[in-house]
């Protein structure tokens, strides 16, 4: 049977990385990896991941199974994280949440959970979005469609233009929303516009699916939860695809959360019984490793306080790369105006230059970025940005 079978296509950004490792350019600078990394080029062990890891392998005394939903001290801290401890939500027991395997394990389960609840539904998805929310989204069997949400022309959310084609959005529908830090345009809701897409998922019926996989990278550990917990306060139903993998630095240990937020406590167990279901019957039970090790961070006051500074730490130097970047391009010449870069938050951000010229900077340059010329700014450092800018710059000048 397996003669039948064609190949399939590499994915995009995945390929890119191993393009890049290949590349025997001393001067090479990867843009393509979603990963964090220092001044030095590392993706380290935070210092509380490495505490936390000492503890968990001198206290574990088993390795037997954990349940389907896994570490309840674990969901436990993560929902608080995400809700905050005194949210009306859970104060009313609405909120059921299971650790899954990662922010990816995180959707699919989230997707398979509603194929059971709406066979028939539709997501709407922003254009664009993380490319791998289509397929894990839609291989559940969730019918995909977009609503406009970035303006190319002005490197910012098209706001009105996204509130137009959600109007199309209906009970028996989900609206797919980045929590914090768009991936891939770096251009976050505000506020004011967060207010507005929940008075029209209030209005229209359709539930929110919001997927946060950097929470702390944008303003703020609390600040970035402002969207789930605005949403949450006013909306009957929601979903939440949660990630450990970037501000814990767990990429390798698969950790994240799935949570359903129920109209009442009874719906809420219902949906938790289903989700469960669906997770055994497609993985029966999540590693518990990463977990563990959120757990500890979490529930000790010492560590979490750590955690929350190395969070900063990390989002201050994203911050940081941002400005410097956009100081660099200018002292190389270019007369365009790339000072967006600054204002967007999280880890990335589209150059807005065209893919002939994104595969002059790899052929010629040896810099490697998805050909949309979206960047992750964390590949960028003090050792390379002159470099990087002064390449861009002979490219656009051609």
């Amino acid at each position: 049977m397996f003669e039948t079978l064609k190949p399939m296509p590499a994915d995009p950004i995945l390929s890119l990385t191993v393009e890049a490792r290949a590349d025997n350019n001393p001067k090479k600078v990867d843009l393509g990896s979603g990963v964090y990394k220092t001044d030095a080029g590392n993706t380290p062990v935070l210092d509380c991941v490495r505490e936390a890891q000492f503890r968990r392998v001198n206290e574990e005394t088993s390795k037997v199974y954990v349940s389907p939903k896994g570490d309840e001290g674990f969901t436990t801290a993560i929902t608080n994280l995400l809700f905050g401890a005194d949210h009306p939500a859970l104060k009313d027991n609405r909120v059921r949440a299971a650790q899954v395997p990662g922010g990816c394990g995180a959707l699919r389960v989230g997707a398979e959970f509603v194929m059971r609840a709406a066979p028939d539904a539709a997501i709407y998805v922003s254009n664009p979005t993380w490319a791998n929310h289509v397929p894990l989204l839609g291989e559940s069997g969730m019918k995909i469609k977009e609503y406009p949400y970035y303006d190319y022309a002005s490197h910012t959310v098209d706001f009105d233009a996204m509130m137009e084609g959600l109007k199309a959005a209906g009970k028996g529908d989900l609206v797919l929303l980045h929590g914090c830090c768009h991936n891939p345009c770096g251009a976050d809701l505000s506020h004011d516009q967060w207010r507005s897409v929940t008075d029209l998922a209030v209005k229209n019926g359709f539930t929110p699916f919001i997927d946060i996989a950097y929470q702390g990278f944008g303003d703020g550990v609390e600040e970035d939860a402002f969207g789930i917990r605005h949403m949450a306060a006013h909306v009957p139903e929601m979903v939440i695809a949660q990630s450990c993998s970037k501000n814990f630095g767990l990429y390798r240990e698969r950790t994240g959360t799935t949570l359903i937020l129920g109209r009442n406590a009874a719906e809420a167990d219902v949906a938790l019984s289903q989700m469960l279901s669906a997770i055994r019957a497609i993985y029966s039970m999540p590693p518990a490793h990463g977990a563990e090790l959120v757990k500890i961070i979490l529930e000790d006051e010492a560590l979490k306080a750590r955690w929350i500074e190395e969070v900063a730490e990390m989002r201050e130097r994203i911050a940081g790369v941002r400005t410097d970047l956009v100081a660099g391009i200018a002292a190389a010449g270019v007369n365009e105006d790339f000072s967006f870069i600054e204002r967007e938050r999280g880890m990335f951000s589209f150059l807005g230059i065209t893919p002939q010229q994104v595969e002059t900077l790899k052929k010629d340059y040896s810099i490697y970025m998805v050909n949309s010329s979206r960047i992750s700014v964390c590949g960028l450092n003090p050792s390379n940005m002159d470099y990087f800018c002064d390449s861009l710059a002979k490219v656009l000048r051609q």
